[in-house]
């Protein structure tokens, strides 16, 4: 890989970040590599200025802090093809982060330069918000977007009902009404987020297919479903008068579905290029340690009483 320029995404309103951020860019400077940092996060948003010149596209995205950074930086970069390095500095769980010790690596920069890693395309959905009030019922298109963890539907007045009538249909055939606080379609890599909190399965990132999850729904038929990721889904507002439904990508509010107005969540044609370094856990490693699962495997304990017991 080249790193002729790399950019340094790092979560705003966190030292550890920052200073992280500082660690890194002398260490590339002294390389002869060109760096620009720039903070994230929910009040500040670095991409449009970043990307405005599109001659100058880095080789690299390095992401200091947690799984929201993370995702931001994927939803702007990944049309761009940006390959993304991330570490959990300043972050929580950090699903999508390697360990921050991985920084301390004295020859990290020159394994990236020898190819060293392998490249891993995460799937991401893509949403178009669009409506039909034209004579010869022509779809015109509002609005166009992109998430890697999940695009969701919430009530947006909680404080008048926080319950809404969501109406699915899937490859063109109306499959269900959902009533409840909403629905959450997620890729493999946010089945271990909100979908997973909704009840919803978890699914290896290489199993490309798209998570339907009902959010706490008022039918007990009311089941998750998985489906194909070529699949076509149309998320439209029913039942009460005039219902506005928020749409979220990643946690992050996008905009609103009114009445008369759908929503088409599809496959994204890009992928996000997430960076796996060989020292990094497994897959399934992350999920016994982020989930708390066989607290006996995680210490070792299990192999110690096996070695015991002959």
């Amino acid at each position: 890989m080249k790193l002729d320029l790399v950019w340094i995404i790092y979560k705003s309103n966190s030292q550890s970040a920052k200073e992280e951020a500082i660690l890194c860019s002398e260490s590339l400077s002294s390389l002869g590599v060109e760096v620009i940092s720039s903070e994230s996060g929910l009040e500040f948003n670095p991409f449009p200025n970043l990307l405005s010149e599109t001659n100058r596209l880095p080789n690299l995205a390095i992401i200091l802090g947690g799984d929201g950074t993370v995702l931001g930086a994927a939803r702007h970069l990944s049309i761009h093809t940006i390959p993304i390095l991330s570490f959990n500095v300043g972050g929580n769980l950090g699903f999508l982060t390697h360990d921050q010790q991985l920084l301390r690596s004295k020859d990290l920069w020159v394994k990236l330069k020898k190819d060293q890693f392998s490249l891993q395309n995460r799937m991401m959905l893509e949403g178009k918000l669009e409506i039909n009030k034209t004579k010869n019922n022509e779809i015109k298109r509002k609005n166009l977007f992109w998430a890697l963890n999940d695009i969701y539907f919430r009530s947006y007045r909680d404080e008048i009902s926080p319950t809404c009538s969501l109406e699915l249909e899937i490859d063109g055939e109306a499959v269900d009404i959902y009533k409840g606080d909403g629905l959450i379609l997620s890729t493999p890599t946010g089945s271990t987020a909100y979908a997973m909190a909704s009840g919803g399965p978890i699914l290896h990132p290489s199993v490309e297919a798209i998570v339907v999850s009902p959010i706490c729904p008022m039918s007990l038929s009311s089941r998750s479903i998985v489906v194909p990721a070529g699949s076509k889904l149309i998320i439209k507002p029913v039942g009460n008068k005039n219902p506005r439904v928020k749409i979220w990508q990643d946690g992050v509010g996008q905009s609103l579905l009114q009445e008369g107005e759908r929503c088409l969540i599809q496959k994204a044609k890009q992928h996000a290029l997430m960076i796996k370094l060989e020292k990094s856990s497994s897959y399934y490693r992350t999920l016994t340690k982020k989930l708390h699962w066989a607290g006996s495997l995680v210490n070792g304990s299990t192999e110690k009483k096996m070695q015991n017991a002959h």
